[in-house]
């Protein structure tokens, strides 16, 4: 395959017209548009529209198994493709918990069965999520774990996350750690602030995260483990995560497009759409989460994609669950509001969902060079529409930016050089 006319981002961060060819899976060529190309094969013409590696999403939630009304991995593995994702990690809490190795291999094999994109699968720390009893990480692991995590739920105990953090150190496997302490958080569906104040709510607040952060950032640094921190939210959590990386603890972290872009104070009013966990937070946290992103302390960008039924968010803001869906609207949002309007260089976004989360978690993907896989995705920057949740090929509706009008739309998606995803 030949990819004709690409825009493609130089190791300067400068757009540079170039042909791309593709042999086996692998690009095996990059070379100058200026140039002759010999045709072989399929030629997709690019027309000058951005090429850059596939999107990496570290932090999703693919429901299956047990809530399949919500999603399966084929419906979000085709959602992740249409976002221009190329490469997901999924989340154990499903039913049954992603707790074995029989689970494990459940989600490769419908991942493989879908023949989509590539699905890395994290298995719990705890039995059933319950903070109780540690799984089996060397089993887990076996069975093609990437790392392990109680996501949807913090662990509670201080002992357990340390003896955790011990055993995958010693597997050479990360903690990826869902921050929040119980005790300040039972029954609040929102943040603190001026929102839960108005209608009368119960207010999540910013230290029920950092407790935790604090606290495994020490751990962290007891035991040696790789920690990464999840869905980072909070002005205090950035804070300690900035202190830890510069006195050398092995701690990454990302954040997620909603905390980059929306505070408590841009809710309109009761719809659950707009309830995911972590909360929005004041207008002094997303600022604090855009300035640790943009100086490396949040390494790369997550959409902790987090498909409900309708009928679920109809349940209101007190009642609904916590999440809302990310893969179609990540890279559009994040280039509408940082890239075109000129506050990022397009370079740090593309570095933030591709190249970043592949060293943080060790991929061999997100590069756009000779002999990388062509995980690739093509991108027009020029076209603009409106989120319109009706076209999405996830089976989750629940999101707070239906109707934003947004550019920088994928528009093509290829995993090995095989394209999963089209719409030129």
């Amino acid at each position: 395959m030949i990819i004709k006319n690409a825009s493609v981002l130089n190791e300067e961060g400068v757009l540079e017209r170039k042909h791309i060819v593709v042999q086996d899976g692998v690009i095996s060529k990059i070379q100058d548009a200026a140039e002759a190309v010999a045709e072989a094969g399929e030629t997709v013409e690019a027309d000058g529209k951005l090429l850059i590696p596939g999107l990496i999403d570290m932090h999703v939630h693919l429901r299956e198994p047990g809530f399949e009304h919500k999603e399966t991995i084929e419906t979000g593995a085709r959602s992740a493709a249409k976002g221009g994702f190329t490469t997901i990690a999924c989340m154990p809490n499903t039913r049954p918990v992603t707790d074995s190795a029989e689970i494990v291999q459940l989600v490769k094999d419908k991942a493989r069965e879908a023949g989509l994109v590539k699905v890395l699968p994290y298995a719990a720390i705890t039995k059933n999520e319950l903070g109780r009893e540690l799984t089996d990480f060397a089993a887990l692991k076996e069975a093609g774990a990437i790392g392990f995590t109680d996501d949807g739920v913090g662990v509670q105990s201080a002992q357990m996350m340390k003896d955790a953090m011990k055993l995958a150190a010693s597997l050479n496997m990360p903690v990826i750690a869902h921050c929040e302490d119980n005790s300040l958080v039972e029954g609040a569906p929102v943040a603190e602030g001026t929102f839960a104040d108005k209608h009368g709510l119960k207010g999540i607040p910013n230290e029920s995260e950092a407790i935790h952060v604090g606290r495994d950032i020490l751990l962290s640094e007891a035991t040696g483990v790789h920690y990464h921190v999840c869905h980072v939210s909070t002005e205090q959590s950035v804070r300690l995560i900035r202190q830890a990386k510069q006195i050398g603890i092995k701690v990454t972290a990302e954040v997620c497009p909603h905390h980059l872009l929306l505070s408590e104070e841009d809710i309109p009013g009761m719809d659950a759409n707009w309830k995911m966990n972590p909360p929005l937070r004041s207008r002094r946290d997303v600022e604090a989460c855009i300035e640790g992103l943009l100086d490396g302390t949040l390494d790369i960008i997550v959409t902790d994609h987090a498909p409900h039924s309708e009928e679920e968010k109809a349940k209101g803001m007190q009642l609904a669950p916590f999440g809302i869906v990310g893969f179609e609207t990540a890279f559009p949002l994040l280039y509408t509001a940082f890239v075109a309007t000129g506050k990022w260089d397009l370079s740090l976004l593309v570095q933030r969902m591709t190249a970043d989360p592949a060293r943080v978690f060790r991929l061999d993907t997100g590069r756009l060079t000779v002999g990388a896989p062509a995980d690739l995705t093509l991108i027009d920057l020029n076209e603009e529409k409106a989120v319109d949740p009706a076209t999405f090929a996830s089976k989750g509706r629940n999101t707070p930016f239906t109707g934003w009008k947004l550019k920088g739309w994928p528009v093509k998606t290829w995993v090995d050089g095989r394209a999963v995803w089209s719409e030129v």
